[in-house]
């Protein structure tokens, strides 16, 4: 009896500590809720928006003449040769579909490339471009270690995130000029030579987000030399090849010009604008290297850093890519339809500048036609900005930025004369 009385006692004693255990539970009382993504808030408004002129301006996404979302000819037709080709649904390597990397490594760099033809390269697959900006911010983490990353002013948001989040510090350096809509060349050429020898430099390769701005071919040429001079290490970030001018090779000209210059790169590349394939994630992280050796050094220790972080990439869109680049006809109906995409934003470029004039604005809107790819930085004010949303039901990011994407010819004109209103008299 004394034994089961204590036996009794002994279980109420643990219930008890397991409901006051229970009560003290609340882990995650102390967080708090984080700030909405300002690109995502922009459709969040639109969508909320009743009114039928409303126009969106904030998507980072291909839209049609009609506002819709685009796929590709050529991505149906390598669809439909893999679902033929009765492919399985095995992992893919760590490091990605080998096919695809080769490909990927060879659109941007040339085929007759020394670095590919040598394997003086590592190529892994990666979740898309900020897949690829992780996995070169953790590797930079762990074998450029006490460096800092310089990425321009303005840049894409997420590259400040990235960095951080890797534990490498970010500092920024000159780039765009709001005086003049344009390139402070001045700025950004002083600004990396000040930076401390060895500096990783971030540079976009062509149609830079958020500006469209992008320097000239004599101007890479510069800082191509003002990097070596002071021994930066130069990252490439290459998310519009082909979406920027229409022509592959024309967006690649600075990545190659620095490659023969003789720098070994790394190179982040997403093929989410320039094939369409915004949902499937796919893209690409490289590293140039002085020997072949090398390259495989390398490529192993992306293989231990990219195993727990996640495993293995998807194969889907890598397979779709790799079907339509090793494809002569279908590669030559990519180039064909990346064209189109993107002469249809220089002529909506072309369309909203002349609309501007017809309506009456006096400002000078030439930056909306000189800057390039999908992005326009208009030289809006905030407050401009919010008598767009207000009063016309037009939506945009707060610093003037504007998805040309989102302009078609049906909404235009109207574009144009809101623009032309909120700025009369600034």
């Amino acid at each position: 009896m004394i034994r089961s009385a204590r036996l009794i006692s002994n279980i109420k004693f643990g219930q008890k500590n397991i409901r006051q255990f229970s009560t003290n539970t609340n882990w995650w009382a102390n967080v708090q809720k984080g700030p909405e993504d300002p690109i995502l808030g922009v459709s969040i408004a639109y969508n909320k928006d009743t009114s039928p002129s409303k126009i969106n301006l904030g998507v980072g996404a291909y839209r049609d003449e009609n506002g819709k979302p685009y796929v590709l000819d050529c991505v149906k037709k390598a669809d439909k040769k893999i679902y033929e080709a009765n492919v399985d649904h095995e992992y893919a390597p760590i490091v990605g579909v080998a096919a695809f990397n080769q490909l990927a490594a060879q659109l941007a760099l040339g085929e007759e490339c020394k670095h590919i033809k040598e394997k003086r390269i590592a190529t892994v697959q990666s979740i898309s471009g900020t897949g690829a900006l992780r996995i070169a911010a953790d590797f930079f983490a762990r074998f450029l270690k006490g460096k800092t990353a310089y990425v321009p002013n303005p840049t894409w948001g997420n590259h400040n995130v990235i960095f951080n989040d890797a534990g490498i510090p970010v500092k920024s350096y000159g780039y765009y000029n709001p005086a003049t809509c344009g390139l402070n060349f001045e700025a950004m050429t002083k600004d990396i030579a000040a930076a401390p020898e060895g500096s990783i430099i971030l540079l976009h390769a062509c149609a830079h987000n958020p500006t469209g701005v992008d320097p000239t071919a004599e101007q890479w040429k510069k800082i191509s030399e003002i990097c070596k001079e002071r021994g930066h290490f130069v990252l490439f970030d290459f998310a519009y090849q082909g979406f920027a001018s229409g022509s592959p090779e024309k967006d690649a000209a600075a990545v190659r010009m620095f490659v023969e210059d003789g720098h070994n790169i790394a190179l982040c590349q997403s093929f989410a604008k320039n094939f369409g394939l915004y949902g499937e994630r796919i893209g690409a992280f490289s590293i140039l290297t002085e020997t072949s050796d090398q390259a495989l050094n390398v490529e192993s220790q992306l293989k231990i850093l990219i195993r727990p972080m996640y495993s293995n990439p998807p194969v889907y869109g890598a397979r779709l890519v790799q079907a339509i680049l090793k494809d002569k006809e279908l590669t030559n109906e990519w180039r064909s339809e990346v064209k189109g995409m993107a002469d249809r934003i220089i002529n909506m470029r072309e369309q909203l500048v002349k609309y501007l004039k017809k309506h009456g604005s006096t400002r000078d809107w030439s930056h909306i036609t000189t800057q390039i790819g999908m992005f326009c930085f208009t030289g809006l004010t905030p407050e401009q900005v919010d008598r767009l949303a207000n009063e016309y039901h037009i939506y945009l990011t707060r610093n003037g930025r504007i998805s040309i994407a989102g302009i078609n010819s049906t909404n235009v004109e109207y574009l144009a004369k809101a623009m032309a209103a909120v700025t009369k008299d600034n």
